[in-house]
């Protein structure tokens, strides 16, 4: 059997027996990585483990450390109730602010993961304060992301214009951006429809008369029956707090949280302006807030999402096993060396999403334009059809468990939710890696053919 063949047949073993026994798939990941990588690849401990993604385990441990202890310390309880008070109590509004900032920052030049690990940890709060579907808050934080994640401005798309550049093809930088942006929002108002957005704007109970948000007399009498049950909800830093917006009046300033959001605007400064690693920033604010409060960050450790750093930790370790013996090139090859340039067109658009779905998007879109570039030169197909295609189809499934993106978003939520919030991100992505590159084609591709 090939080293090619081998991989590919390990990847489908490790889903089955992952989906079938209550096994951590990381784990499997870790045992097929090394079994498959030393009998069928030749390669030793040490190069499998050359494979194990450093940054984004520094980056899910660093930012779900940092967010355990702004929990503890009450400051994302007082970010949601500033966010209660912005919207003026219209939480079917909160998805869609999500969305758009997290467009704004990757627009204007944050790498997407790093704008999700700053605005996916409050989203998530927020969804389980005020019983807002985590798949649906997560889903527009990523598609916002991916949304802005082609200006010319941006990472994507700085790569997607070079690599174009040098193929000589003649594709404008605003279309892929301004098609990335259009399609992103086409999934977010479908993600919106399907997943509870309409019942949210049904909603009333935090839609109150201006009255509502009046100071109230007796902040300490109003905490106390939020804590006695009455309509109370358990809140993102593990206390209660009342649905009733009457009862967050009395989450105050305090010298802890204004020190964590001092860090959390550091940690914002540093990723996406400097562009310094987020794992590292994150890390250093989370012991820098340890050393001035330890009492409350005490039990903070814990709330880091060790399962679901394994599960991402042993996944890529694995695909990086497989591209290491050449799978990916193998399966690229094979789809170039089609002769109908619109059938190659779609087969490179699912082998740059299904890869993606699992890998860097920045790398994925590297190794595929390339592959366009053959078929683009007969001229049977618009280029910047393609091309946008190709972008839209190697990025629109960062939704993924596996990818940066949705790890991050699965790590930050609650802990009773994180296991059903992953098979629901799983089947999602499913869907998109399915549908999505065929979507794309049909949108893209087949209008310039015709």
């Amino acid at each position: 059997m090939s080293p090619q063949i081998a991989t590919i047949l390990g990847l489908v073993i490790m889903f089955v027996v992952a989906t079938a026994l209550p096994i951590n798939m990381g784990a499997v990941a870790f045992a097929l990585a090394f079994i498959i990588g030393g009998v069928w690849v030749g390669m030793d401990g040490k190069e499998v483990l050359g494979g194990f993604p450093g940054d984004l385990f520094l980056t899910l441990v660093g930012i779900t450390y940092l967010f355990a202890i702004a929990q503890k310390n009450g400051t994302i309880d007082l970010l949601v109730h500033w966010a209660v008070k912005v919207v003026r109590g219209h939480i079917g509004a909160i998805p869609w602010v999500m969305f758009v900032v997290t467009a704004v920052l990757t627009a204007f030049g944050a790498l997407g993961p790093a704008a999700v690990a700053i605005i996916g940890p409050v989203a998530l709060r927020f969804a389980k304060q005020y019983r807002i579907n985590p798949l649906l808050m997560g889903l527009l934080v990523i598609h916002g992301a991916q949304a802005g994640g082609f200006s010319p401005i941006s990472v994507y798309g700085g790569i997607t214009n070079k690599v174009v550049e040098k193929a000589g093809l003649d594709v404008t930088e605003m279309a892929v951006f301004l098609t990335s942006l259009g399609f992103n929002l086409m999934m977010a108002v479908i993600c919106f429809c399907a997943f509870g957005g309409l019942t949210l704007l049904r909603r009333h109970e935090l839609s109150l008369p201006e009255a509502g948000y009046a100071p109230v007399a007796d902040q300490s009498s109003q905490r106390a029956f939020a804590i006695e049950g009455h309509g109370a909800l358990v809140s993102a830093g593990g206390g209660t707090l009342s649905t009733n917006p009457l009862a967050l009046q009395a989450v105050a300033l305090t010298r802890d949280r204004l020190v964590t959001l001092v860090g959390l605007l550091g940690l914002g400064v540093a990723a996406l302006i400097y562009n310094l690693n987020v794992g590292l920033v994150s890390i250093t604010v989370a012991v820098a807030l340890a050393l001035i409060s330890p009492s409350a960050q005490k039990g903070a450790v814990d709330g880091i999402s060790w399962s679901t750093v394994l599960l991402i930790s042993g996944v890529v370790t694995y695909v990086a096993v497989l591209e290491q013996a050449g799978a990916v090139d193998y399966i690229g090859n094979g789809v170039s060396s089609i002769g109908i340039p619109l059938l190659g067109a779609l087969l490179v658009c699912y082998v740059g999403g299904i890869v993606s779905a699992f890998a860097s998007s920045a790398a994925v879109l590297g190794a595929t334009i390339p592959l366009a570039v053959p078929f683009l030169m007969q001229g049977h197909l618009g280029a910047a059809g393609v091309i946008c295609a190709l972008a839209v189809s190697s990025t629109i499934v960062d939704v993924s468990p596996f990818s940066t993106n949705g790890a991050l978003v699965v790590a930050s939520a609650a802990k009773d939710e994180r296991e059903s919030l992953f098979r629901r991100f799983l089947v999602y992505s499913a869907l998109v890696v399915v549908l999505g590159p065929l979507l794309a084609w049909l949108l893209f591709v087949v209008p310039g053919w015709m």
